[in-house]
């Protein structure tokens, strides 16, 4: 399988290593400097190439797309904070017919950490003496706030927690409405990314931790994603992929 990178930060480092181990070519490499706005992108550098992924900014990733789209490849997104064009990026990929499939983290163990804060924000909806909330600590350098991993277990904790009525993500100013779900963010150092879920009362706290080891186990999720999407049409997440 060939498969192109757009973006050559630390996770497309990564995804180029472990793309070694999978027997999976690299045969192009997009940056900042050869695909201002998409336009190295084209038909003739899409030659051999089956999936494209993206780990580029958020200001990129709609050009990216269309770009890609234009040749008719299939394209996985990793980057975050571009939520707010997704609905462009399905009129594109409707238009174009081609596949694309993005997530806010790719991490296999973080998807199943997903669907065990589901299972117990469903177990403790039944149960009004537990408050919620979410933190999460990255690196430094990261350019979203909160990440797009902490805005998905938001969402997640609102759909089955239904006191939950909306994302409170900004520093308050006054006090935390028994509604909102707050989000806490720090940026340290070189954290890879930790996120922990509180479900707290007068009588315990539960906590459901997770943390990223290292990069390795996005860049895996990336390439398994970009297998399974090699051929398909339509929009589609990781859920698609485990599933």
């Amino acid at each position: 399988m060939n498969i192109a990178l757009i973006g050559y930060g630390k996770m497309g480092k990564q995804i180029e290593e472990v793309a070694v181990s999978r027997k999976i070519n690299i045969k192009q490499i997009f940056t900042e400097e050869n695909n201002l706005r998409g336009i190295g992108i084209t038909k003739q550098s899409l030659k051999d190439v089956d999936v494209c992924i993206d780990f580029s900014v958020p200001a990129a990733v709609l050009d990216n797309i269309e770009s890609v789209a234009d040749c008719g490849k299939n394209i996985v997104v990793g980057t975050t904070g571009w939520y707010d064009k997704i609905e462009d990026a399905k009129q594109i990929v409707k238009a174009k017919k081609i596949g694309l499939l993005y997530a806010s983290n790719f991490s296999l163990g973080m998807n199943i950490f997903y669907q065990i804060v589901s299972s117990s924000a469903h177990l403790i909806d039944k149960f009004e003496y537990y408050d919620a909330a979410v933190s999460e600590i990255h690196h430094s350098g990261k350019a979203d706030s909160p990440s797009g991993t902490a805005l998905t277990i938001g969402q997640l904790l609102l759909h089955h927690l239904h006191r939950k009525k909306e994302v409170l993500h900004e520093t308050p100013n006054a006090m935390v409405k028994p509604e909102q779900l707050h989000i806490t963010s720090t940026r340290v150092g070189h954290v890879v990314g930790t996120h922990r879920v509180m479900f707290d009362s007068d009588a315990d706290c539960i906590e459901l931790v997770h943390t990223a080891k290292s990069r390795s186990g996005f860049a895996l999720g990336a390439l398994l994603a970009a297998e399974w999407l090699k051929g398909k049409r339509g929009i589609f997440t990781m859920k698609d992929v485990l599933s």
